[in-house]
């Protein structure tokens, strides 16, 4: 029973929280400490805590801690399932209808559409990251001198770097990672 319970809680957390992991952590709250009192309201915070350090998504890792903590190992693979669930059903829908239609002119053009915005978006969060790098704040500040020189040195050098050797980028992110060790140590 407490399995049911644990996948249709974390189901319909899945299925309700857009907007992200920090827009499920009210969701995760009701579910787990209000509605069932699995855990204290201590303990919540501890797990969605471990939840925001861990690698992944905060929604799947709290289904996985939570999990845990109620029902050991099944209990975090059953939570787990019942948090992703919803998103494979939802992607699996949206993929069938459009190998259904995607011959169709009207959803060619709404694909055509959607390429500029992905590229708009893809290209805001790069640009988002470069000042947030530069200048260690999400905005660019009123004054531009307080640039990060180490930063600026590091990312012109990749991007040099880049262009001219053609590289796996996965080196280069290594690469940069040790210069930024090493320059930070001396600077």
């Amino acid at each position: 029973m407490i399995y049911l319970e644990l996948f249709f809680s974390f189901f319909q957390i899945g299925l309700f929280s857009i907007g992200g992991g920090y827009a499920a952590i009210p969701l995760i709250q009701h579910q787990v400490v209000d509605t069932h009192n699995w855990l204290t309201m201590t303990e919540f915070a501890d797990i969605m805590t471990i939840a925001e350090m861990t690698p992944g998504p905060i929604a799947i890792n709290s289904a996985t801690f939570v999990g845990i903590q109620v029902a050991g190992l099944p209990g975090a693979i059953v939570s787990t399932i019942g948090c992703v669930f919803p998103s494979c059903v939802i992607v699996l829908t949206l993929a069938y209808i459009y190998y259904k239609f995607k011959e169709l002119n009207m959803v060619k053009g709404v694909i055509a559409g959607l390429h500029p915005a992905v590229v708009a978006m893809i290209a805001s969060a790069g640009i988002s990251l470069i000042i947030m790098s530069l200048y260690g704040q999400r905005t660019i500040p009123e004054d531009l001198t307080q640039i990060n020189f180490i930063s600026l040195v590091i990312f012109g050098g990749t991007l040099a770097f880049l262009r001219k050797y053609k590289v796996n980028p996965i080196y280069a992110i290594l690469g940069s990672g040790l210069a930024g060790i090493a320059l930070y140590s001396v600077f």
